[in-house]
């Protein structure tokens, strides 16, 4: 074997290498954009879901005596989020707790829930909440591929190169995996 045959070698192995590291950051991409993608998907039901709140909010202040003050939380929690399009998956989660206690007390009312009104919007706001489900699985199925790629061999060490990060898992908190206890 002749310093040729070595030279070609060497630089044969070299551009495997680099086709392997291209591979892999492209693969790292397409999965670190499909996250964004089902992280904007859930961004998305959000908004929906908090555009239709000030038609349920007008309707139950209409029909109930309800305190104000969950439903000025729950307007409030609404316009920040409007502004504030970048929430962490907390601040979500907290926005989600306000409007599950909303919904538990607004069906304590049988004459709101008798309201055709109230039944459309709320009709509307159930299909927005399948949504939302549905795009927060997609989410965390999306991040669980993702981080997957990023901590197996060999892609792990090309993510190491080039400063990808896990993405955060989508989760309920514990005290959402409890029953809901009402007190009215």
């Amino acid at each position: 074997m002749n310093i040729m045959d070595i030279v070609y070698i060497i630089l044969a192995v070299l551009l495997i290498i680099i086709i392997l590291i291209l591979v892999k950051y492209n693969q790292l991409i397409r999965l670190q954009n499909g996250v964004k993608n089902a992280k904007a998907n859930i961004d998305t039901c959000l908004s929906k879901r908090f555009d239709l709140i000030p038609n349920i909010v007008e309707c139950v202040k209409s029909y109930s005596k309800y305190e104000g003050e969950t439903l000025d939380d729950i307007v409030s929690l609404r316009n920040n989020y409007l502004h504030n399009k970048d929430l962490n998956i907390k601040q979500v989660e907290q926005m989600n707790d306000k409007l599950s206690h909303f919904f538990a007390t607004v069906e304590s009312y049988p004459d709101l829930k008798a309201n055709t009104q109230y039944n459309n919007l709320h009709q509307e706001l159930s299909r927005i909440e399948d949504e939302l489900k549905n795009a927060r699985i997609a989410y965390n199925s999306d991040v669980t591929r993702y981080n997957t790629l990023i901590e197996t061999v060999p892609s792990n060490i090309v993510a190491s190169m080039f400063a990808f990060k896990k993405a955060e898992l989508f989760q309920a908190e514990n005290h959402k995996k409890d029953d809901i206890h009402i007190n009215l």
